[in-house]
């Protein structure tokens, strides 16, 4: 499976990509940031976002895309630009068929630490190791992009079981019962 992951931001929208299944070692295709102007036009830097996602899904043609749930911040500012951030992310996905799973920061930090509370230092190191890394990705927004799609590589075999499990159990409830 190979997952690209988006650390969704206006300033610097993290990405990487990660290859593998859950169970066996991960490999690290690539980690990046797409950085825009914090005085350019939103527009413009909406834009720049979009392109440079477009390169990262032309170069690695992912399977899925993993996109860091937006969650409320007393900064309303910042939580505005993340969320269309993490929205060009999706709509670029989606414009290409490509699956868009949503984890939220607490998620991603217990999947990769065993903690939702880690800090960003310990999901460094654990990403540095699970990847086997010379050194943390940086800034830390390579670091969580990665992170994220770990975290989706490892949790989508459940997800998808229970997803299944659902279906099945919603087709033959709607059935209803036999005569």
């Amino acid at each position: 499976m190979r997952v690209l992951g988006v650390d969704p931001g206006l300033t610097r929208c993290g990405i990487g990509v990660v290859e593998g299944v859950a169970g066996r070692p991960l490999t690290m295709l690539g980690v990046g940031v797409v950085r825009t102007p914090a005085d350019a036009d939103l527009s413009h830097r909406l834009l720049a976002v979009e392109q440079g996602i477009e390169e990262w899904l032309d170069e690695h043609r992912p399977e899925f895309v993993a996109v860091e749930r937006v969650f409320s911040q007393h900064n309303v500012r910042t939580v505005m630009g993340t969320a269309q951030a993490s929205a060009v992310a999706m709509l670029c996905a989606a414009r290409r068929g490509i699956p868009v799973a949503l984890h939220t920061p607490s998620e991603v930090k217990a999947a990769v630490t065993g903690s939702g509370r880690a800090e960003k230092a310990q999901v460094g190191a654990m990403v540095t190791r699970l990847l086997r890394l010379a050194a943390p990705p940086k800034p830390a927004d390579a670091a969580d992009a990665l992170a994220l799609a770990i975290c989706h590589i490892w949790r989508a075999p459940a997800q998808n079981r229970l997803q299944q499990a659902v279906a099945r159990h919603t087709a033959h409830a709607t059935k209803g019962p036999t005569a």
